[in-house]
């Protein structure tokens, strides 16, 4: 359970996230559990099965005390987990109290009553909007998956600062501007007697009513008084002939609407969303538009938002029942009240010496990367002064297990060798892969990298950043335990192996996932991290690509609030390392960035870094990709296997990142969050292509860099991913069910 103190009551965005990470002792994807409120169920019975998965939930709950409690209730014989909580003060005005009735027609009174959960937000033809870019931290997602008929739409957008917000309407805490400077329209706008209407179908719980918001900006009138349009909601007429500009009597003028519809009128499990132009005289050109959408759930008369128990546990169909459901309720709790006093009795009667046992208090919630177990005696006077029992280490192996996994240190099972020492898979007796990190002890650099990356991982987790498994610190070994990365360093599967080539979108969302990983450290903890030695080979790749960030020796933390960079002694690899760093030994988070410049056009390129073996000229890649693309002749250098699958939009959004990265100033480098946002868009482009996905075989024509402009495309600063968004590192709570 946890218990936050309330400053303001009020609505407050409730943020979830639910990721089964490597657990030494619980498989967290067969976890199942209710998770509740005061006065609301947010999920029961819920579990997370795809354990690749991130489980986003997102509540507005309306909070009338000083505090608020959130509980995890594990059923019978499982156990609850969570990632991250988000707890964010919401304007009272942010969900007015009534809002239009679709199904009965009318108005729906009293929505400050209900719990709702976000189904879906849309940025309705554009690009996604990260919590960076929203007033309120939210993400809206783009439309297009969730479009019928596609072709039949058109995006348009403008310059974010031409949207004028009026007084008493549209503010930009109801949706940010990103959302409002963007829209889709009809393709043959204008077009006579055109009978077509824009359509988003989602599906839902048929079993809820729902709130919908739709967002509408004018962004496409020349003058007053030109659009005219309807707007439909599974079939029935939300609003007839809309004009925004009579409402707003000026255009780029936000405006939204709230609608409800009741579950009754909810077919299929979906929702149908519709605009289309009104077919009459004053509509001379035929048009409809939307910027935005919102779909949210209303919590039943359970006041679940999930089925129908109510908070209390209990199967609820009315007034009675709930009355009845209190009643157990309490009987419930005076039992648990009487089976705590007879567990403390017990903890008072227990032997001496029982701390002692291998076994955790299972009750109480255990930090995923705290170690359980004690660990041995036998300590080592280098590793020992490293670590601490509350470090955040994971599970404590023995000397002995880690022998047997390694098979005795079998240089065969050698996967890396570093300052530290060496890498070895190994292999548990449950058939478990690990890697192991046995650290030198004669060498000064061992040992300072080790102490450098335990302090760091023990404050780090996220998806994209290798997992610490655990350590052992027996007979003077200094042994760090990673999750095994079955594919390993992303460099052999781009160059210098026989492995197949990566497919051009394989290779974007290995760098995405890159990017996501370092742009956590940079703004995840406090002061952010710098990870210092970015390139191929510190991007490692599981079973399924998934690319993972490692190798923290040469981290360090981050300029406090009152700096601008961290005075240090030159440390990376040759090839990666940022001028400005070298020249001037200031380190900021703007270094990584350029490191992962230069590996985006390795990645591109599919050479080294640096190459002594080629002309002068061409020895250093970040140099000689710069100097090809001035020319406009970087294709000649592109991996001759993806030239051809690569879309030209693509392509030039993923050129332009790099050459962004690699400025010779870092003040004119982007963060790793716009980074991130670029190729999250360069990805976007390529599945809007038809180009197929896969390498070619035979001799490909080189892909051109001449081409259309970005005319029509809206550019948007995002600096935050769209994945876990968190303020502190990710961990995970486990609470045993009793």
């Amino acid at each position: 359970m946890y218990r936050f103190i309330i400053f303001r009551p009020g609505r407050h965005w409730v943020r979830l996230y639910f990721y089964p990470l490597p657990h030494p002792s619980y498989n967290l994807s067969s976890a199942t559990f209710s998770v509740s409120t005061d006065s609301a169920v947010l999920l029961h019975d819920f579990s997370v099965k795809d354990s690749n998965k991130l489980v986003f939930k997102e509540y507005l709950i309306n909070v009338s005390s000083d505090a608020f409690t959130l509980r995890f209730s594990p059923m019978k014989n499982s156990f609850a987990f969570i990632n991250a909580i988000e707890l964010v003060s919401v304007p009272d005005n942010l969900i007015s109290d009534s809002a239009s009735s679709i199904s009965p027609v009318g108005d729906f009174n009293g929505l400050s009553k209900y719990a709702l959960e976000v189904s879906y937000r849309l940025n309705v033809g554009g690009p996604i909007v990260t919590p960076k870019n929203d007033t309120l931290w939210r993400t809206w997602q783009p439309d297009s998956l969730l479009m019928e008929f596609p072709q039949g739409a058109k995006s348009v957008s403008v310059s974010p600062d031409t949207i004028k917000y009026p007084d008493g309407g549209a503010t930009p805490l109801i949706a940010p501007n990103w959302v409002y400077a963007t829209a889709d329209q009809m393709a043959d706008s204008g077009v006579p007697d055109s009978n077509f209407n824009l359509t988003w179908e989602m599906n839902v719980d048929p079993s809820f009513s729902y709130l919908i918001r739709m967002h509408f900006c004018d962004i496409v009138s020349k003058a007053l008084n030109e659009l005219y349009f309807n707007v439909y909601v599974n079939g029935m007429i939300g609003v007839s002939s809309l004009d925004l500009s009579t409402i707003n009597s000026d255009l780029a003028v936000p405006y939204y609407k709230d609608f409800v519809i009741n579950a009754s009128a909810i077919s299929n499990g979906t929702i149908v969303v519709q605009v289309g132009p009104t077919l009459n005289a004053q509509s001379s050109s035929p048009n409809a538009i939307l910027n935005g959408l919102e779909i949210m759930k209303l919590s039943n008369i359970a006041g679940s938002l999930d089925g129908l128990f109510s908070s209390a546990g209990n199967p609820s169909s009315g007034r009675n029942k709930m009355k009845i459901a209190a009643a157990i309720g309490l009987a419930m709790g005076i039992i648990a009240l009487a089976l705590l006093v007879m567990s403390i009795i017990r903890l008072q009667r227990r032997p001496k010496g029982w701390r002692k046992q291998n076994t955790f208090a299972s009750w109480l919630p255990l930090n995923a990367s705290y170690c359980s177990f004690l660990s041995s005696k036998t300590k080592s006077s280098n590793f020992s002064s490293i670590v601490s029992p509350g470090l955040g280490l994971g599970r404590c192996f023995n000397f002995n297990e880690i022998r047997e996994a390694t098979k005795n240190f079998d240089e065969k099972a050698v996967i890396g060798v570093g300052g530290f020492g060496k890498v070895y898979l190994g292999v548990l007796a449950d058939g478990t892969k690990l890697a192991i990190k046995r650290g030198n002890p004669s060498s000064s650099q061992g040992i300072n990298e080790f102490q450098t990356e335990i302090q760091m991982l023990s404050k780090l987790r996220h998806r994209h950043l290798v997992s610490l498994i655990g350590y052992c610190d027996e007979q003077s070994e200094m042994i760090l335990v990673y999750e095994y990365m079955a594919n390993g360093p992303l460099r052999d599967h781009i160059y210098g192996s026989n492995l197949p080539p990566l497919s051009w979108r394989q290779r974007l969302e290995i760098c995405i996932g890159a990017a996501r990983g370092l742009h956590y450290l940079h703004t995840g903890a406090a002061q952010g991290i710098i990870h210092r030695d970015v390139k191929t080979t510190n991007i490692l790749l599981d079973e399924t690509f998934v690319a993972k960030v490692s190798d923290f020796g040469l981290s360090k933390a981050g300029p406090s609030l009152e700096q601008t960079h961290v005075s240090t002694a030159v440390k990376g690899s040759f090839g990666y390392l940022d001028p400005e760093y070298f020249r001037r030994q200031q380190l900021t988070e703007k270094s990584d960035v350029y490191s992962f410049g230069v590996v985006l056009f390795e990645v591109i390129c599919a050479r080294p870094a640096l190459d002594p073996a080629l002309p002068r000229e061409q020895v250093n890649l970040a140099e000689w990709a710069m100097q090809q693309h001035r020319k406009g002749s970087l294709e000649k250098i592109i991996d001759p296997s993806i030239a051809s699958t690569i879309s030209l939009d693509s392509l030039r959004k993923y050129v332009e990142a790099a050459e962004k990265c690699l400025s010779e100033y870092g003040v004119d480098r982007p963060s790793m969050g716009d980074v991130l946002w670029n190729l999250e868009y360069a990805l976007q482009l390529q599945e809007a292509s038809s180009i197929p996905d896969h390498p070619e075989k035979k001799n490909p024509e080189p892909t051109s860099l001449e081409g259309p402009s970005d005319e029509g495309v809206m550019l948007i600063d995002m600096t935050e991913d769209s994945g876990v968004v968190v303020a502190s590192p990710m961990f995970v709570e486990n609470f045993q069910a009793r």
